[in-house]
């Protein structure tokens, strides 16, 4: 108990302290009685902020309209109104791994740099320089700010150390012995779902991404054609489908990352290969938070490549409301709403918050948040943002990776067949460009 109300006194101080320092000179009234529209996704980090956004309200008289969607919903609405060129969005979410490179194109994005710069724009305590130089890299398309990072994540595996103990079962050193675990498991505890990772369409590449890699291989060759359909790409496919055939749940080609933290955090499954950013929701389960190991994805024949992405905030370019948005995006992504949400387990951006006595503090306080930390120290300083082929087009190009891993999964076609009709849909995107 004390360590907590060390904890909690020490972010009070750095918010009073912030707080102080905005009263000096920096307005955040400018924008009093504008009306902002939020466009979210149901995601970790959207869900505890908007929990707070009535304290920004107060602190700037801006009303922010907030529409949340599931992922896919809310990227398929997005388009629609930016396509459009509809006012009736003015800040959204954005992963620029995904969209990044086709949102820049078609001029979807604000510039921010001119926003941040305007005087009196920026509140002097927001300290730009505090945010990770490589995410804010990742949010830059054509010397063009798009975006504000706002965490940084990556596929790991969630497994149950009681279930391991109890059926012998070392933690797996390789993908091999990754799948003999989860077969010893299924004898073992039949009762127990034994794997379980995205096996919804458009949601997948983002943990076979991981496996592609591990086993040696990308979607695309040196010579910049697609690579699905060559001996690694084929038994990564194959690895993937037969891990979820034999071992997940049923309708996997259904789940995504909400289906799969409630599957692990209530116990019903030994091991989750998700996203990290997905540790807050699953250690909301109390018993999650004793009995969970976290590593991430074992080595396969290409040794270890984890994933690392990180989402980003944006204003919309036919926002009538940018001044006020990039008020909205200070306090989201400041050191004080950062140190908060890091308590819940979103993984701060900011190199003051994730050095910060606080949220070291915090991560002390249970043996399973310090390794998951180590996890993210490793995945963003040894891991590929590649996470899906490199194409601009990206939605439409994970759809031919989830549709070769889901067809094989029901024994449709096989991962040979699969994969190569992959890549023959790939190459027409290609052609098409």
């Amino acid at each position: 108990m004390r360590t907590r109300s060390i904890r909690w006194l020490m972010v009070m101080l750095a918010a009073l302290s912030g707080t102080a320092a905005r009263a000096q000179g920096f307005d955040w009234q400018a924008h009093k009685g504008e009306t902002i529209n939020f466009l979210t996704e149901n995601h970790p980090w959207s869900n505890q902020v908007v929990k707070d956004i009535p304290a920004f309200e107060k602190l700037t008289g801006i009303t922010v309209r907030v529409d949340t969607f599931q992922e896919q919903q809310m990227r398929q609405r997005l388009v629609t109104m930016l396509q459009s060129k509809s006012p009736g969005v003015d800040v959204f979410m954005s992963l620029k791994s995904i969209e990044g490179r086709l949102y820049a194109r078609a001029g979807w994005y604000a510039d921010l740099t001119p926003l941040k710069a305007a005087p009196g724009a920026t509140d002097p305590a927001y300290d730009f320089a505090d945010l990770s130089h490589a995410l804010v890299a990742g949010e830059t398309f054509a010397n063009r700010l798009d975006g504000i990072p706002l965490n940084i994540e990556g596929p790991i595996v969630f497994y149950r150390k009681d279930v391991f103990a109890k059926c012998g079962i070392a933690p797996p050193t390789s993908l091999d012995a990754l799948a003999a675990a989860a077969a010893k498991i299924k004898t073992c505890e039949p009762a127990m779902i034994p794997w379980t990772t995205r096996g919804l369409k458009p949601a997948l590449p983002y943990t076979f991404s991981n496996v592609l890699h591990n086993f040696g291989t990308d979607y695309f060759d040196a010579a910049g054609k697609p690579n699905l359909c060559s001996p690694a790409g084929e038994k990564a496919i194959g690895w993937y489908a037969d891990m979820l055939r034999r071992f997940g749940p049923p309708g996997a080609v259904n789940d995504s990352f909400l289906q799969i933290s409630q599957l692990y955090g209530q116990g019903r499954a030994a091991m989750a290969f998700e996203s990290s950013n997905e540790f807050g929701d699953i250690m909301k389960f109390p018993a999650r938070q004793k009995d969970t190991g976290v590593m991430l994805l074992p080595p396969g024949p290409g040794g270890s490549k984890p994933t690392v992405i990180g989402w980003g905030l944006s204003i919309s370019a036919f926002s009538r409301h940018q001044a006020a948005a990039w008020l909205f995006l200070q306090w989201a992504t400041s050191k004080e709403m950062q140190a908060k949400l890091a308590l819940g387990g979103i993984a701060p951006p900011r190199a003051s918050v994730a050095d910060g006595a606080a949220y070291q503090a915090w991560l002390r306080e249970l043996p399973v948040r310090q390794d998951w930390a180590h996890l993210l120290n490793v995945i963003g300083s040894t891991g590929t943002s590649e996470v899906g082929p490199p194409l601009v087009r990206q939605p439409q190009a994970r759809e031919f990776i989830g549709d070769a891993v889901d067809k094989v999964l029901l024994g449709q076609a096989s991962a040979h067949d699969a994969a190569c009709a992959a890549d023959k849909g790939l190459a027409g995107m290609i052609a098409a460009r």
